[in-house]
């Protein structure tokens, strides 16, 4: 027998009775009743019940005494349970062992916190104790998850032939948008190699040494604080790249691996074209509906652009902002005219939280009748006309915000978001995948008026070096792309710059001159030069999957 286990923790059932049988594992919880110890045992596979009784374990004082988390070996043997103390919650729930023998293997002290609940106990105290963290059902289950998923990914990239390839870890620093962690040389004092941020360049010159398509579940280390979706410091991507790929290629390859990977490990609903394909929504058109290159398409909610409307109305508030350059906003708030005023209020509260001057609201009450504080500004006229462009019906309301364009779209977006929410309009049985395309190449710094690169550096834009040339460069799009799901972003990426022309020219527009180009990205900017073929990829974030 082995000195251990004989079998896991998850393994045992009817038909193991009477067998003699050593299993191992942590102390789960107990329940002593005198003459009678029962201990719940358990290992990374599951939880068996065990039984120890005082007629036969002269030292049923001492065990009682174990605490959690202790690790202990048994030897017994495998019984049935009766029927009213069958627990179907468990693999094993059929069964218990009688124990001979139990061997304590290292005991435990006062744990700090719960293991076998799911209170949500201090972060801080969480961490601290992190291996007792992980031994929690829930964060011991991500974890496996995160492992089956990345098996499971690695699978569907070699199937569809792509190559794994590691790229390097110590490198050189490059401006990429965040901090670079730097770690020191000890054979060139002074002098420190940087954590690559991504592997942007490298698999970039990978393309440029001949390779199809590559892939990496690659580390990327950024000195910046946390966030929600995202551990500080380091995280993990499906890193991914294509020679000869337009932008539709790079799609075609992702949507069936992302659509294969969230059928296999979840119950949801995956809503897609017809064919499977995600939408493409434009990032004007992110913006202008959603008020967000993050939609959730969960939610119904649509916003309208009613900027001419407002214009020249009585509402003087707005059409004086509009006047400014301002842009007015309607979210259409369903079946809420017969809502309380404090409703009212407090979404009125929640967008000044957000940043927002104010919130202006109009009812279009079930009967057929208007109500609004600001009715007698607007003509019946532009009432119909409100109603009718935000597709309202009666029982329905609608909120209006003014401001700058990409104020208003955020503020419109957190109130769609809210409203959304508070309305429980949102499926969450659902995935709603769709790709955000078309982005601004450059975007201009308001305080400065500097232009300045809006997403990728290195992407190409869509109208080559004509468009660089004599285009304005705020009008100038990219093949950059994001791929979202019910609102979260789970990856940029882009159709490369491969052309070293297009590349000095495009920096030459953000303020770099070709010498800074050849030095911060001249590994890079000098494979370019002897023949790169047209590439492109994007990388999903792990742990956002």
């Amino acid at each position: 027998m082995h000195k251990f286990r004989t079998h896991n923790c998850n393994q045992l059932t009817k038909a193991d009775i009477d067998q003699q049988v050593k299993i191992s594992g942590w102390v789960n919880s107990k329940r002593d009743h005198g003459d009678l110890l029962f201990i719940d045992l358990r290992d990374h596979y599951g939880i068996t019940q065990i039984v120890l009784e005082a007629s036969s374990n002269k030292e049923i004082d001492k065990f009682s005494r174990i605490k959690l988390e202790s690790v202990v070996t048994v030897i017994g043997s495998v019984v049935a349970r009766s029927t009213e103390t069958i627990n179907k919650n468990i693999q094993t729930g059929e069964i218990e062992i009688k124990v001979d023998e139990l061997i304590i293997e290292s005991a435990a002290e006062q744990i700090p916190f719960q293991i076998n609940d799911n209170e949500h106990y201090p972060e801080d105290l969480r961490l601290k104790y992190r291996f007792l963290d992980l031994r929690r059902q829930q964060t011991h289950d991500n974890i496996k998850l995160r492992s089956d998923i990345i098996a499971f990914l690695r699978a569907q990239m070699t199937e569809q032939g792509f190559l794994e390839i590691q790229t390097p870890i110590l490198t050189a620093s490059s401006p990429e948008g965040a901090r670079d962690f730097l770690v020191p040389s000890r054979l060139n004092p002074g002098k420190f190699y940087a954590l690559p941020q991504a592997p942007q360049q490298f698999k970039q010159l990978l393309m440029a040494s001949g390779f199809d398509k590559y892939f990496q579940i690659a580390p990327c280390f950024r000195d910046e604080d946390a966030r929600a979706d995202r551990s500080p410091g380091e995280f993990y991507q499906l890193d991914m790249e294509m020679a000869f790929a337009t932008q539709e290629d790079v799609f075609a390859a992702i949507e069936p691996i992302l659509t294969a990977t969230f059928s296999k490990f979840s119950n949801k609903i995956i809503i897609a074209n017809d064919n499977g394909s995600f939408p493409h929504i434009s990032y004007a058109d992110a913006m202008l509906k959603y008020g967000s290159d993050k939609p959730d398409l969960r939610n119904p909610i649509i916003i309208t652009d009613v900027t001419d409307i407002f214009a020249d109305s009585g509402f003087s508030i707005f059409a004086n902002n509009i006047k400014k350059g301002a842009v007015a906003r309607a979210i259409p708030a369903p079946q809420t005219a017969d809502k309380p005023r404090s409703f009212f209020d407090k979404m009125i509260e929640f967008a000044i939280s957000e940043g927002a001057g104010g919130l202006a609201y109009i009812n279009y009450l079930a009967d057929g009748t208007v109500k609004s504080p600001i009715t007698k500004l607007l003509t019946e006229e532009k009432l119909a006309q409100i109603k009718n462009d935000c597709g309202l019906k009666d029982g329905d309301s609608v909120f209006f915000a003014c401001d700058k364009p990409l104020k208003a779209a955020h503020i419109a977006g957190q109130v769609r978001d809210n409203l959304g929410k508070q309305l429980e309009l949102i499926n969450s049985d659902e995935f709603r995948f769709c790709w955000i395309v078309d982005y601004p190449f450059y975007e201009q710094d308001i305080e400065t008026g500097k232009i300045d690169f809006s997403h990728n550096p290195f992407s190409m834009p869509q109208g080559g070096l004509d468009d660089l040339e004599n285009k304005d460069p705020l009008e100038i799009l990219a093949y950059q792309y994001d791929i979202v799901c019910n609102g979260v972003e789970l990856s940029s990426g882009a159709i490369r710059n491969h052309k070293p022309e297009l590349m000095y020219k495009a920096f030459e527009i953000a303020g770099y001159d070709q010498q800074t180009v050849d030095k911060e990205f001249g590994g890079m900017i000098r494979a370019f030069k002897f023949g790169t073929p047209p590439h492109g990829g994007l990388a999903p974030v792990i742990v956002r999957l």
